[in-house]
């Protein structure tokens, strides 16, 4: 029996574990990728954890999500993250370079390579037969110290496309697609590899948009066979010598299996404030809009921009609308300008914005109160925008386009206009910004600001705790929740302290204040499904450990946030019975016994809620490796026990 092409690179990359669904594995790792937002981090793990030189093939540190230097934090983080890019043998892509997922497609990214990344959309580079995962950052830190990457297993769920898109329909309509199908947690422990006679109709970047909101899914990674749409991109790239034809064998299965006929699919909208609200366009048009807003790491191709271009060339957006263009790298926003795509945005009254994930993350170009902003982006959590009560829809550049033209939501089959003929450039010019790593940087100084601050160092686990429900949240809470981005919050990415003061301000503004008062005694949160969606940042794990939070017991819980609880110590419970959810109260009072064997046994515990006098059974699974990471307190002092630091 053939393999399929998942099973081919992780097998390639097995150091341990049998490729069993939801047995654990451990992997060699090819490639790294950090940005600035988490990488700040990753560098201060790595100081902690003494790295001479990284061990990987690549790694790669962007700047791109905290551009906006409104005082002295960014720029010196930047600072930061050069002089740690030179001391650890690092590359470094600065700032204005571009979106890390999109550059590093453009520069990095080869079939059969394994890479993890600290985001959680770095499945982006699957488009290309890359097995690439995002994970939280203590974790890539450990590839890049030479260490194999342990997971479980996934299922591997195969994808039929079929037909090609109709007119007006684009990538972003498939996965939105798949979301409508799956949800917001259909994904979780699944690969998806897509395969068919309908691939030769999906450009790279095509996939790469597929691929890149494959983890609003909640999916491991999804993957794209290299082929001759892969070559074609790698020529345009002028990177042919790393290209790598890769597929599926013939007889392959799957252990799930669905099919997209591209040729049936329509304009599809993701609605407030879920990836998986999604409804089709013609069913919400008209309401008025107040932001129609192109680019990000899920629409990045130059395609997505000429085909917004052609749509408002000769015209202007509808008055009142906000037309925001994030070009997704360098490269990218050279050839708008070259082709004179760029001169016909502005002319259209486009606002143009340098590469980088900007609004995305909530810094800058937040929308109005109360008012619907049409994005291009992967994700419209609730706040993310920057603007508490915002109104979030995420959609294709077309019907983006189109309603920014009319100025209401508008399907763009309805406009009066012929769809618009795009022919891909056959090769691009090189523009970029990186700096190689050193060959030598042992004797860099790592340069740190003011606001820079060492990691904190967690003690131990406790054998028991008697500890109150600190806060008690319901299903699907996203990291950007728990700690939330933005300008007002990012720039204390690298100052653990402060940035904990902002943790689930969003939803509960005491928070900070009452978790101090149980710092050292400890503190538990009641969670419901899916705990811990979107986003990687290992922020939303080390802040509330740093506020004392020993434990987590949820229904559920998204795959990357998971691994971080227990990177960081903090326990990751599950209800063995989810309806004792609903009997469980904020401020309720909660014991448990004899920790340490009872995580060895691996039998349910018993928890004992002394306000009510009730018990509930919570279940636990944890590896050998999670096991001594949750005992010692910290991945990061299994790492410096086994090394001797």
């Amino acid at each position: 029996m053939g393999k399929n092409l998942s099973e081919k690179l992780i097998s390639s990359h097995l150091v341990s574990g049998n490729m069993i669904p939801g047995e654990e594995i451990s992997l060699k790792i090819d490639q790294t990728l950090t940005q600035d937002a988490t990488g700040t981090m990753v560098m201060l793990e790595l100081e902690a954890m003494h790295l001479k030189r990284a061990k990987t093939e690549v790694s790669v540190q962007y700047i791109d999500h905290n551009q906006v230097q409104e005082d002295n934090k960014n720029p010196d983080d930047h600072l930061f993250l050069q002089s740690a890019a030179k001391k650890f043998g690092l590359w470094l892509s600065k700032a204005g370079n571009g979106i890390s997922h999109q550059v590093h497609c453009e520069r990095f990214a080869i079939p059969g390579k394994t890479m993890v990344g600290s985001d959680s959309h770095t499945p982006a580079n699957g488009c290309v037969a890359m097995l690439a995962i995002g994970t939280g950052g203590l974790e890539v830190a450990l590839a890049i110290c030479g260490e194999p990457f342990y997971t479980r297993m996934p299922k591997i769920v195969g994808v039929k496309v079929t037909g090609k898109l109709p007119e007006w329909v684009s990538a972003k309509d498939v996965i939105l697609e798949m979301l409508r199908r799956y949800d917001v947690s259909g994904g979780v422990g699944k690969i998806f590899e897509y395969y068919g006679p309908g691939l030769k109709n999906l450009t790279v970047m095509d996939r790469h948009v597929i691929a890149n909101m494959g983890a609003e899914l909640g999916a491991t990674t999804s993957i794209f066979p290299s082929d001759e749409v892969t070559l074609r991109f790698f020529k345009q790239m002028g990177r042919e010598k790393d290209f790598i034809q890769l597929s599926a064998d013939p007889d392959a299965t799957y252990d799930e299996h669905v099919e997209i006929d591209l040729s049936e699919l329509e304009p599809l909208i993701a609605l407030p404030s879920s990836p998986g609200n999604v409804k089709k366009v013609k069913d919400v048009a008209g309401r008025p809009i107040y932001q129609a807003y192109i680019g990000s790491s899920a629409n990045p191709g130059p395609r997505d921009f000429a085909i917004s271009a052609l749509m408002v060339k000769d015209t202007k957006v509808a008055e009142g609308v906000s037309f925001d263009v994030n070009p997704s790298s360098r490269q990218v926003l050279n050839y708008l300008i070259e082709e004179g795509y760029l001169a016909i945005l502005t002319k259209a009254s486009a606002r143009i914005h340098q590469a980088g994930c900007n609004g995305c993350i909530g810094m800058g170009q937040a929308p109005a109160t109360n008012q619907i902003s049409l994005r291009t982006t992967p994700r419209n959590f609730p706040g993310r925008s920057g603007t508490k009560e915002d109104k979030v829809y995420l959609c294709s550049p077309e019907t983006a386009t189109a309603s920014a033209i009319t100025g209401v939501i508008t399907d763009p089959r309805d406009l009066k206009m012929k769809y618009p003929h795009y022919k891909e450039i056959e090769k691009m010019v090189l523009v970029s910004d990186l700096i190689p790593p050193e060959e030598d940087g042992h004797k860099t100084e790592i340069i740190k600001g003011p606001n820079i601050k060492s990691f904190p160092e967690f003690g131990p686990l406790p054998d028991s705790f008697d500890v109150p429900v600190i806060l008690k949240v319901g299903d699907n809470i996203s990291t950007d929740e728990i700690s939330p981005a933005g300008a007002a919050v990012l720039p204390y990415r690298s100052n653990i302290p402060k940035i904990s003061e902002f943790t689930y301000y969003k939803l509960d503004e005491t928070f900070h204040k009452r978790a101090l008062k149980h710092q050292k005694t400890g503190s538990l949160i009641i969670a419901g499904k899916n705990y811990g969606q979107g986003s990687s940042r290992e922020h939303a794990a080390i802040a509330p450990r740093y506020l004392g939070v020993r434990a987590v017991i949820a229904k559920s819980y998204a795959r990357i946030h998971r691994k971080n609880l227990i990177n960081f110590g903090v326990l990751p419970f599950t209800f063995k019975h989810p309806s004792d959810y609903e009997k469980i109260d904020l401020n309720d009072e909660l014991e448990l016994k004899e920790i340490h064997q009872g995580l060895v046994s691996k039998e349910p515990f018993k928890l004992f809620n002394k306000t009510k006098n009730q018990s509930y059974e919570i279940d636990h699974d944890f590896s050998p490796i999670e096991l001594e990471s949750l005992m010692v307190g910290s991945l990061i002092e299994v790492i410096k026990k086994k090394n001797h630091l």
